[in-house]
Order: structure tokens, then sequence, then C-alpha cells
């Protein structure tokens, strides 16, 4: 019986240590692939579904799901008009698309990837999507419109409209009744409750300015917000109190977060990566910055594998004030992993 107390002490321990190792081993990060993609179209977000092992690309038109282990495209959903952002139900066996040009929603099987249904939104310009599994809702955030379409994604039939007060950007769950989603020319943070579809709290993000990206630290209730200023702000998502900023690069536009390492990732255009680590007691530190390419603004991270996915492209000279474009054949995703 000893002996069997004492193994079982030893694997507790040694669960414990993993975690541990998890947590504090990683001090760099570096690009392992460069997966190039077809297609020439304009990008924005991008998703990983972690436990499926798929990664899905916005790419204009198209989003092109990528298996992550095999590095090659496994499946195409096309006829969008300008797509921005992917949402995945894998309860529901649905995936849910937002297009800017036609104000619309796009419905897919994520088994098949054929298209289920497509329709417009109660907003201009969905830009950032989520599905809440905690309301079992799909909200798209309608950049030109500060509002957010609510879908009931049993029927795909839209249940609700919610005004915001300023521009938003992207949002995240938290998964137990909160919904959170920066507003970007009043830099706020809007707290929503999916239930109810109220506002409850909105909350400013000084000396943040311009924020885009938004991650979620759900266990020690931290929002990460990166903003135009080349800035990060900890905001304490229970309260709204400002815990810190930190310095990111220039042109961020994605932010997220790997909770078993502990880290914040800013996604900047100016060709890096900004690492955060969490430490104890509201402890935040720029732990690296990974050089990227430049435009690689977007980000997410699956968070099984701990490896980070930025879409970009080489870019042509830029002409005075004009975005520079982007050289044709070049569209490709990096693939980065912790050492």
């Amino acid at each position: 019986m000893m002996k069997k107390i004492h193994f079982i002490s030893a694997l507790i321990l040694g669960c414990s240590l993993i975690g541990v190792q998890a947590q504090t081993a990683v001090t760099n990060y570096k690009i392992v692939n460069k997966i190039s993609l077809a297609g020439d179209e304009k990008w924005d977000y991008l998703y990983s579904d972690d436990q499926a092992g798929r990664l899905y690309v916005s790419h204009g038109s198209i989003v092109q799901v990528v298996d992550e282990a095999k590095l090659e495209v496994i499946g195409t959903i096309s006829g969008m008009k300008g797509v921005h952002g992917i949402a995945i139900a894998t309860d529901l066996g649905k995936g849910y698309i937002s297009s800017g040009k036609d104000t619309s929603v796009t419905v897919f099987d994520i088994k098949t990837f054929k298209v289920i249904t497509r329709f417009k939104v109660s907003g201009l310009n969905p830009d950032a999507i989520l599905y809440d599994a905690f309301s079992k809702k799909v909200f798209t955030f309608n950049g030109k419109s500060n509002n957010a379409t609510v879908i009931d994604p049993a029927t795909d039939k839209i249940v609700a409209t919610i005004a915001l007060t300023g521009k938003p950007e992207f949002a995240v769950s938290d998964g137990k009744g909160k919904v959170y989603v920066n507003l970007e020319d009043v830099s706020n943070i809007a707290e929503i409750n999916p239930l109810t579809y109220a506002v409850e709290h909105v909350w400013p993000l000084a000396p943040g300015d311009g924020p885009s990206g938004l991650a979620l630290d759900n266990e020690t209730h931290r929002l990460f917000s990166v903003c135009n200023n080349k800035l990060m702000v900890v905001l304490d998502a229970e309260t709204g109190k400002v815990i810190t900023t930190l310095p990111i690069g220039e042109r961020t536009d994605g932010a997220a977060f790997d909770p078993s390492l502990k880290c914040a990732y800013s996604s900047n255009g100016d060709g890096t990566l900004t690492v955060v680590k969490e430490g104890a007691n509201d402890s935040f530190s720029v732990l690296v910055t990974i050089s990227t390419q430049k435009g690689a603004r977007t980000i997410t991270v699956n968070k099984l594998t701990h490896h980070i996915y930025l879409p970009t492209a080489n870019f042509e000279p830029q002409q005075g004030a004009e975005r520079p474009k982007s050289v044709p054949g070049t569209f490709v995703i990096l693939e980065i992993a912790p050492e």
C-alpha cells in the first residue's frame, strides 16, 4: 500500500512539474514554417480550430482551410466578398464567416466545407465574429454602424442588434456570460451580456489609444488590448481597472493569449511579434520581441501545440501615402513555435 501511495505521489509531482515547465521554460520563439497559399487577394483574421488541428485563413473572396500538421490546404470556402473573420461552433458542426463588402455572413459545414446559407446582417461591414458557447449565439461586430448582430445558430436567424458607443474591433468571450469588444475610435472596451444583449460596462483604455486586437486570460481575468499608439493595455476584466501597459511594435492589428505558457502576443505590422509574459501578482513584462515579416498584423495561436500563425506577403515599394500593394504569388502564413 505504501509503494502505491509513493507511486501516486510521484505521479502527481511529475504532472505538477510538467505544468511548471510549460509555464516557465519558454524564453524564445522562432519561425519554423512558411506556408505558401495561392491567391493574391487581401486578408484579415485567421482562426485555429485547436482540437481539429485546422487553420482557417481569410483571403478576400475565399477562406482556405489548412491542415496544421500536414501544412496543406484541405478545403476552400468560396463566394464571399471581403472576408474578415471566421468563427467555429464545433458543438453545432458549423462555421461562420463575416464579409464586409456585402455585409453578410456565410454559414458552412465544418466537415465538408460546403456552404449551408448566406444572409445579410443588421449592420454595416461585419468585421470581427465569434461564437459564444455559453449563450450558444454568434456575434458579428459591425465596424461601419457601431453595433453588433446576434445570430441564433440553431435557426441561423438574427435575434438581436446591440448598439455600441464606438467602432467595434476584435472581441473575446469568457465562456461564462461575458463578451468583451474593443471600441477603436473611442479607445474603450465594452462588456456585453450575451444572454440579455445588454452592454453592462464601458471602460476607458487610456493611456491606450486606438485598440484593435484583444485577448483574455480567463484564469486571472486579465484582458490584453493592443493599441495603435504602441501600447498593450492590461485590464481587469471584472472591474475595468487598467493594471499596466507594455510597449509593443507599430501598426498592430491582432492579439492572442496562450493560457499554458501564460504569454500574451501582439502581432505588429512593422514585422515584429511582441511576447508579454504574465507572472504572479499582476507582474507583466516583455519576454522577447521576435522578427517576423512586414505586414504580419493579425494572429491566432493553437493553445494545444502553442504554435502561432501570422498571415502576410511581400510588398511593392510604397508610393506616397498609399498603402503598398502585395507582390503577386507571395501570400504566406508564418508558423512560429516556442523554443
